[in-house]
């Protein structure tokens, strides 16, 4: 039987989510199917129960500020990546499947450059990213490690934090494993001065750290 529990949120910067229980791989892939890759909402399926976001823009604004902090570091050190977004990332034999708030291939990108991502015989980003302006129903976590995601970085309450996979759990690290030099703690601080002094603006400054970090 199929239940519906729509959780409300609490204040102006939380979002809406609702979650399906009973849900089966079947009726997943055909709701995703009906409704195509035009959504505004996002999705995490596991074993059955179905969580259904719709972000608000105090969740998209950071996502894209980190897009941009993430496309100056690798133009800086001038090697490759490819940037994904919420791609749908699905197991049926594991019954999981979770859109990230953005996704990075960058050690794997000559791996999967051009191709259609089909896991697990491509191997899952190297990098997510996600933003989190409310509680989850389901530990997401579990869900990137069953899929072997290495890395994830959690955007919340104007801070940043890297948590890299440890035998098939997450840890907390200081450092970026994809990008080691990078001054992690320094980037909410960018995202936030976005808000008064323009986000390209902000973005030159970062770039501007950048490349004093590295000489």
């Amino acid at each position: 039987m199929v239940t519906n529990t729509l959780i409300l949120p609490q204040n102006s910067v939380e979002e809406k989510v609702i979650t399906l229980t009973g849900i089966k791989w079947s009726t997943f892939k055909a709701i995703m199917s009906d409704v195509g890759d035009g959504r505004a909402w996002r999705i995490a399926y596991d074993e059955g129960v179905l969580e259904i976001r719709m972000p608000l823009t105090e969740h998209e604004e950071p996502i894209g500020m980190i897009e941009h902090f993430v496309g100056v570091v690798v133009d800086e050190l001038g090697i490759e990546m490819r940037q994904l977004g919420a791609l749908t990332l699905e197991r049926e034999d594991l019954t999981r499947a979770i859109e990230p708030d953005t996704c990075f291939y960058i050690q794997n990108e000559s791996i999967v450059r051009g191709k259609s991502i089909n896991l697990p015989a491509d191997p899952p980003p190297d990098l997510v990213v996600e933003s989190d302006y409310t509680n989850s129903s389901l530990n997401k976590f579990a869900i990137y490690a069953s899929l072997g995601v290495p890395e994830i970085w959690r955007y919340r309450n104007q801070s940043l934090k890297v948590y890299q996979l440890v035998e098939g759990n997450y840890e907390q690290r200081e450092n970026s494993l994809a990008f080691p030099f990078l001054p992690i703690a320094e980037i909410p601080g960018f995202i936030e001065q976005s808000k008064t002094i323009g986000q390209r603006a902000a973005i030159r400054l970062f770039r501007e750290r950048i490349k004093e970090n590295r000489n």
